[in-house]
C-alpha cells in the first residue's frame, strides 16, 4: 500500500480529564466532515444524466448515450466492493478526499469528447465518454467506505442507526445541488470558456463547475476527518462508551491483510450474503419505483412532464424524513435491531406499491404512494448498510458494506430495475413489472428475516 494511505499510527492516550472534551469535538467534527465529503461525491455522481438532454443536437442517439450511462452504475458497484477493501487499510482522512479529487477531476474531462472529436467522430467521442464516466463511476466507490471506517471506528453499535440515518442524507444533498449546479454554472461561467458559443454552456455547467466545487469541498473535507480515535490519542469507541458488541475483540482495532478481510470475515459470512441478496431486491424496489415513474406515469396514464417531474420530485424529497425516522426507530424503539425495522417498512413499501398500481389514474394518490414509497424505501436503503457494519468487525467495514453495495447497484439497479424492468415493461406491459416489485419487497424480507437471530447481539452489552 502507499505510505501515504497508511493509517496513521496510535498515539498515546490523553489524561482522563482530557478524554471526554476532545472525544465529543472531534466526534462532531468527523461526522461534519464525511457528511460534506459525501454530500461532495454526489455533485459529481449523476451529472451525465443531466447532460443527454442536450448532448441531441450534436446527433447523439438515446442509444449509444445508455451505454455511456451505464458504465458508471457498473464501476461504481465493482468499486464500491473492491475499494471497500483498500479503504478498511487507509486513512479515512486521505482516501475519501482523493477519491472525490479523482471522480471530479474525470468528470471535468468529460468536456473533452464532444469538443474535441464532434459529431464526425462520434464514435471515438462514445467510446471516451465511457471510459470517463466508468472512471467517475470508480472513483465514486471510493466514497461509502472511508465513511464506513469513520462511522464504525467513532460511533458504538447502539447509536449508529441514528447517526448513519442523518449522515445518509448527505446523498440527497448533494444529488439536489446537480441541477441547479447545471444551471448556474451555465449561465454564469459559459460564457468565459465559449464566448457567444451557448450551444456549449451547459458543458460547463453539468461538468466543470460542479467539479470544481467538489475539489475544494475535498480539500474542506481532509481538514476535518480523522481516522480513528486512536490515532488522535482516545480510546477505542467501545471503550469510552462502555458499549461492547458480542463479537468485540481486541484484533478489531488491528489493520487486516486482504486475505483476512476477504475470507476470514467477508466471503465466508453468511449473514452479510443475506443482507446482501436483500439488498438487491431493495434496490430493485428503489430504481424500479423512481427511475420508471416518469415514463410510467407520462406514457401508461398520460399525465404531462410537469406532473410527472413534480411526482417524481416527491418521492425523492421524502426520502429525507423518511431515513431520519428509521434510524431513529431502529436505535430507539428497536434497540439497534435492524432487521425488524426493515421488515416493518418493506411491508409498508409493498402496501404502498399495490396502492400506486391499483390507483395511478388518481393523480393524488398517486403523488401521496409515490411520497410514501420514498419515505419507507430509504430507510432499508441506509438500514442494510448500517447492519452491513454491524454483522462484520469494524476493520472490515468498507469491504463488507462493498458486498452489500455490489448486490445493491449491479444486481438490484442495472440488472433487475433498470434491464428486467425496462424489457418486462415493453413486452408484458406495466401490470407485471408492479407484480415484480411486489415479488422483490417479499424476497427482501424474506432474505432480512434470515438475520434475526443473529442480529440480537445487539441488544446485548458484554465486555
Amino acid at each position: 500500500m502507499w505510505n501515504f494511505m497508511a493509517p496513521p499510527a496510535y498515539k498515546p492516550e490523553l489524561p482522563a480529564d482530557q478524554i471526554d472534551s476532545r472525544y465529543k469535538s472531534l466526534r462532531w467534527q468527523v461526522f461534519l466532515g464525511i457528511f460534506i465529503g459525501y454530500a461532495g461525491y454526489y455533485i459529481v455522481r449523476k451529472n451525465f444524466s443531466m447532460a443527454i438532454p442536450e448532448l441531441a443536437q450534436f446527433g447523439y442517439e438515446k442509444g449509444e448515450l445508455s451505454i455511456v450511462l451505464s458504465m458508471n452504475a457498473i464501476a461504481y458497484a465493482l468499486s464500491k466492493f473492491l475499494m471497500g477493501s483498500v479503504s478498511d487499510r487507509s486513512n479515512a482522512r486521505v482516501f475519501l478526499p482523493l477519491g472525490l479529487i479523482l471522480a471530479s477531476l474525470s468528470m471535468m474531462f468529460m468536456i473533452v469528447p464532444v469538443v474535441a472529436f464532434g459529431p464526425e467522430n462520434k464514435g471515438w467521442a462514445i467510446f471516451m465518454m465511457a471510459a470517463l464516466n466508468f472512471l467517475v463511476g470508480w472513483f465514486n466507490g471510493m466514497g461509502w467506505p472511508p465513511c464506513g471506517r469513520v462511522m464504525t471506528h467513532w460511533f458504538s453499535v447502539k447509536e449508529r442507526g441514528t447517526k448513519m440515518a442523518i449522515w445518509n442524507c448527505a446523498h440527497n444533498v448533494g444529488g439536489a445541488l446537480v441541477g441547479p449546479m447545471a444551471v448556474y454554472g451555465a449561465i454564469w461561467f459559459g460564457s468565459w470558456f465559449y464566448g457567444a458559443d451557448t450551444t456549449h454552456y451547459f458543458l460547463i455547467g453539468t461538468y466543470v463547475f460542479p467539479s470544481a466545487v467538489a475539489i475544494l469541498i475535498a480539500l474542506f473535507a481532509y481538514v476535518l476527518i480523522r481516522d480513528t480515535p486512536q490515532s488522535c490519542g482516545l480510546p477505542s469507541i467501545e471503550k469510552y462508551r462502555n458499549d461492547y458488541p458480542r463479537n468485540y475483540s481486541a484484533k478489531q482495532e488491528e489493520v487486516l491483510t486482504t486475505k483476512e478481510i476477504f475470507f476470514k470475515y467477508v466471503l465466508n459470512n453468511k449473514m452479510l450474503w443475506f443482507i446482501a441478496i436483500a439488498n438487491a431486491f431493495v434496490y430493485m424496489v428503489r430504481y424500479g419505483c423512481l427511475d420508471w415513474a416518469p415514463t410510467f406515469l407520462k406514457e401508461a396514464q398520460g399525465y404531462d412532464i410537469k406532473e410527472a417531474g413534480w411526482a417524481y420530485f416527491a418521492y425523492e424529497f421524502a426520502a429525507i424524513p423518511g431515513t431520519l425516522f428509521c434510524g431513529w426507530v431502529s436505535d430507539k424503539l428497536f434497540k439497534g435491531r435492524r432487521a425488524i425495522t426493515t421488515i416493518i417498512f418493506m411491508l409498508i413499501v409493498a402496501v404502498f406499491i399495490f396502492t400506486y398500481w391499483q390507483f395511478s389514474d388518481n393523480y393524488t394518490l398517486v403523488t401521496l404512494s409515490l411520497i410514501a414509497i420514498g419515505f419507507f424505501i430509504y430507510g432499508p436503503v441506509m438500514l442494510i448498510g448500517v447492519q452491513a457494519l454491524d454483522l462484520a468487525p469494524k476493520n472490515a467495514a468498507g469491504t463488507s458494506a462493498g458486498l452489500t453495495g455490489f448486490f445493491g447497484y449491479f444486481f438490484g439497479t442495472a440488472i433487475l430495475a433498470n434491464i428486467v424492468i425496462g424489457y418486462v415493461a415493453e413486452h408484458a406491459g406495466w401490470d407485471w413489472t408492479f407484480i415484480l416489485l411486489l415479488a422483490a419487497c417479499i424476497l427482501s424480507i424474506v432474505f432480512v428475516s434470515f438475520t434475526y437471530k443473529e442480529e440480537q447481539y445487539l441488544i446485548q452489552n458484554k465486555k
